[in-house]
């Protein structure tokens, strides 16, 4: 009994932060400052509109893109990169010491790589940087190498090559794995604020950067500020929730491997 309560603590504790920031982007600005939130309660969409001024929708969906377009590069090339190293291609301990380097490290070297090819200012900035993730590479790896050798075995005694291998037989049983892994891909592009307020232009403002723009234009209308936040988040934890026990699954997998 004391275990299901402290957990419960616990879980309104966490989601608490958030539950306020839901309620704060519906209510108007000068109930949220009066200190009367329960007796002055009203509910409007203001907030929200002025959102819409502030163009916040079109950086919500390029953002979407964007992110979808990288989640589907770490996908693809993790997926080549998992089979090739399970095939005995030695670069697995390379991938390993990718993922122990931070990756503040590699800004200053990656900006002038970018700025020698043309591409900063430019939306390739946000995108061929984050081809591959060799986080995605390990979680697939782990993945792959729970699938029995003997089904492999058996499917090139048929004559089946790496194409027949990659398509019919692998990639139908790694698709769960995949799925959570393009969950965390696409979380962890999303969630990028320094990176691209560095690299790309006015144009190709993502939402997270749009966001400190706007808490530098109303640092104090916690109605607005909330309003953005939400909109923001919100996707996230509607792909978490539907994939959560996948993500859970697959990343206890991939370490376990």
């Amino acid at each position: 009994m004391i275990r299901h309560l402290f957990v419960l603590i616990t879980a309104f504790l966490v989601a608490l932060p958030f539950l306020w920031m839901a309620f704060a982007a519906f209510i108007p600005q000068e109930i949220v400052y009066s200190g009367e939130l329960l007796s002055r309660f009203g509910f409007t969409l203001a907030n929200f509109q002025v959102l819409a001024k502030e163009g916040f929708w079109g950086r919500m969906g390029f953002s979407l893109a964007v992110s979808s377009l990288v989640t589907f590069l770490q996908l693809f090339t993790a997926f080549l990169a998992a089979y090739a190293i399970k095939e005995g291609l030695k670069v697995l301990p390379f991938f390993l010491l990718l993922l122990a380097v931070p990756a503040e490290l590699l800004l200053v070297p990656l900006y002038g790589l970018l700025k020698s090819l043309h591409l900063l200012d430019t939306v390739w900035a946000l995108i061929l940087p984050f081809a591959a993730s060799p986080f995605i590479v390990f979680l697939l790896y782990g993945a792959m190498r729970s699938i029995p050798e003997e089904l492999l075995e058996a499917a090139r005694l048929d004559g089946a090559g790496h194409r027949i291998l990659l398509s019919r037989i692998l990639f139908p049983l790694l698709r769960p794995t995949m799925v959570a892994a393009g969950v965390l891909a696409f979380a962890a592009h999303w969630n990028l604020v320094l990176y691209p307020r560095i690299v790309a232009g006015e144009e190709w403002k993502t939402v997270q950067t749009w966001l400190t723009d706007l808490q530098r234009k109303y640092p104090a209308d916690w109605g607005i500020l909330s309003a953005a936040a939400l909109a923001a988040t919100l996707p996230l934890v509607l792909i978490y929730l539907v994939y959560e026990r996948r993500v859970i699954e697959s990343v206890e997998e991939g370490l376990k491997g």
